[in-house]
Formats: C-alpha cells, sequence, structure tokens
C-alpha cells in the first residue's frame, strides 16, 4: 500500500506562485477577521447566501439538482425532501451544518469521515451509508463519441480501511507537530483522500465537506460566508483536470500534487477576495439605491438580480428590485429578458 509521508514536504522548494496565494490568504484571514468585528450582524447574514450556494453547488456537480425554490427551501430546513436528488440535497446540507457549528469537536480519524458520510445519506436507505466501498471503483471519463475511459483506478475494497486510517495519521501528525504548512498540507489530503475514493459513492462532496472541515480547524472561516463549493462548480474543469493530472503515478508514489495544491490555494483566495468586495459595499451604512449601485459597479458584463441579492445582503428583495428599477430609469444599467432569463448590463 501507498506510503502516506506529508514529512517528505517539509523542505520541498515551493515555487513563488504556491508562496504568494498562502502569503495572500493569510493576509486576507487577517482582515477578515477585522472585517467581522466591524459589522457582524451585516456578515451574519451571508452565512445563509453561502449555506444555501454550497448546497447547490456541491450537488449539481455530481448532477444531483432541484429548482431554486427547492434548494432554498432544502437548505433553509423549511421543507421535506420529495425524491432521491432532494434526499442527497439535505444530507449535505446536515453534513454542512454539523460542520459548521462543531467543527472544532470533529476529529480528522476515519470514525468521523465515515459519520459524516452516514450524515450525507441520512434520509435516504442506502445500506453502505457510512462504510468504505464494498466494490472496487473507478475514476472514469466519458467523451462526446460515447465511449468512457479509466482514468485512475484507486485502491482495492480491502486496502481502504488502512489507507484511509494512515492518511488521517499522516496529516494529524504534520499539522500537530506543524511540520507542514496547513495550507499545503489540506489540498495534499484532499488529493490523496479522491485518490482513495473510499466510498462507493458520494467521494466529491465528502471531499468538499473535508475542505471545509479542515479549513475552518486551521483558522480559515472564509467558506462560511462565501462558498467554496460554487466557486468551485463555476471552475469544475479545471478542478478535474488538476485532480488528473496530479493523480499520474500516485500508486508508485510518483505524483505530484502540485497542479491541486495551486487549483485548491486559488480557489480559497478567490472566495476571500469575494469576501473583501461584498464587505466593501455594506462597510458603510448607505440607502439602499446607493448599496445596490455599488453592487452593480463591482459587476462586468451580464448580471442578474441574485448577484445582486448576494452582494447585499442586508437589503430586503423589495428594496432591491426598487433599486434597479431607478437604475434603470436614469440610464446607468439596462434591463433585458424575461422571467427568469431577465439580466442587467452598465451602461456608464
Amino acid at each position: 500500500m501507498r506510503d502516506f509521508n506529508y514529512s517528505v514536504f517539509k523542505d520541498y522548494k515551493w515555487d513563488c506562485e504556491i508562496l504568494g496565494y498562502i502569503a495572500a490568504i493569510y493576509k486576507q484571514a487577517g482582515k477578515q477577521e477585522l472585517y467581522l468585528k466591524q459589522r457582524p450582524e451585516e456578515l451574519e447574514k451571508l452565512v445563509e447566501i453561502a449555506k444555501i450556494q454550497s448546497t447547490e453547488a456541491s450537488n449539481a456537480i455530481e448532477g444531483i439538482v432541484t429548482t431554486n425554490t427547492r434548494i432554498r427551501q432544502l437548505a433553509l430546513e423549511k421543507t421535506t425532501p420529495r425524491n432521491r436528488d432532494e434526499q442527497e440535497i439535505a444530507g449535505y446540507r446536515d453534513a454542512l451544518g454539523i460542520i459548521h457549528g462543531s467543527f472544532d469537536a470533529i476529529h480528522v480519524s476515519q470514525n468521523y469521515i465515515l459519520q459524516l458520510h452516514k450524515i450525507l445519506y441520512s434520509h435516504m436507505n442506502n445500506p453502505v451509508a457510512g462504510r468504505t466501498k464494498t466494490v472496487q471503483n473507478h475514476i472514469s471519463a466519458t467523451y462526446t463519441d460515447g465511449h468512457t475511459e479509466v482514468l485512475f483506478t484507486p485502491p482495492a475494497p480491502y486496502e481502504t480501511p488502512k489507507a484511509l486510517d494512515r492518511l488521517c495519521e499522516e496529516y494529524n501528525y504534520v499539522i500537530g507537530n506543524m511540520i507542514l504548512e496547513p495550507l499545503l498540507a489540506i489540498p495534499i489530503f484532499i488529493h490523496d483522500f479522491l485518490c482513495i475514493h473510499p466510498f462507493n459513492d458520494g467521494n466529491g462532496r465528502m471531499s468538499r465537506l473535508l475542505t471545509t472541515l479542515l479549513l475552518y480547524r486551521s483558522g480559515f472561516y472564509v467558506g462560511k460566508y462565501i462558498s467554496l463549493e460554487a466557486l468551485i462548480a463555476r471552475n469544475k474543469d479545471l478542478y478535474y483536470d488538476a485532480l488528473y493530472v496530479s493523480q499520474q503515478g500516485w500508486h508508485e508514489g510518483t505524483d505530484d500534487p502540485i497542479p491541486f495544491i495551486k487549483y485548491m490555494l486559488g480557489i480559497i483566495i478567490a472566495a476571500y477576495r469575494d469576501f473583501e468586495d461584498r464587505f466593501a459595499i455594506v462597510e458603510i451604512k448607505r440607502p439602499a439605491p446607493e448599496m445596490v449601485r455599488l453592487a452593480t459597479q463591482n459587476k462586468i458584463g451580464r448580471f442578474t438580480k441574485q448577484d445582486i441579492i448576494e452582494l447585499c445582503p442586508s437589503l430586503s428583495l423589495s428594496s432591491i428590485e426598487g433599486s434597479l428599477r431607478k437604475l434603470v430609469e436614469s440610464g446607468e444599467i439596462k434591463r433585458e429578458g424575461k422571467g427568469k432569463n431577465t439580466f442587467y448590463y452598465r451602461l456608464q
């Protein structure tokens, strides 16, 4: 079985791009602490938006979808799941909620990972929920001509429990002894977790839940306010490309996790920058039209009402709709389309 030895990265010569990402993330994390002290009541409203987006996006990456209205109701626990997709969405919501509320009491171990997986399927009858895989799985790609190709073969079912234990042990060792920077150890852990592919189903969603958990446990809380899952969903082709390149030679220990590390660090810094943009709008108490005007000035190209809602969480829907109408009437923005296809763009 592969040996998980993260200590080998201790003296690794990291390139300037990775070091720049890490420095920028620490700088942004420090700013976030100051922001939360200044306007905690405003920023708490970002939590609800992030929860909805994370629940929707992480499931949508795996083809698990429902309507926008149902997603909001499910994410906020205001409805009962009606079908299999909604049962899986509700399970993700529950697991994410536990991580948000109790991350400091969830240790990085096989036992806790299995419990989170069981919660992921708690709304449906899944006999292997909370258990490692019982059959060999493969990471495959389906091409436009219809043929499917195996890209990577994870460890066999009988190897999986031991591999998962070793992965957790090594991560806890390097973090507990401050041998490896957490922002490097976290993406390496997630990369190895996805290579092990420990479950019959739910590996991708579990990897995103674990990413949030590990970041929280290391003091990086941006995922509470900005959905990391939504950022990954917008760049999922890059996500799969980085993972595929990093997986090559994994069984032999010759794999290179650098592309995946860079991808994940890019997602984290993008989340912090989104957080800073949103804070700039709510930092000073302004009238609704002025706040919406600032939000539209943060958008390039087409944007929707939902984009403005996310940037102005303290405003009511009616205030945002009224402000957008005024901006259209004044000629500052133009509205096109109808109903769900309505969008806006700036004219000045």
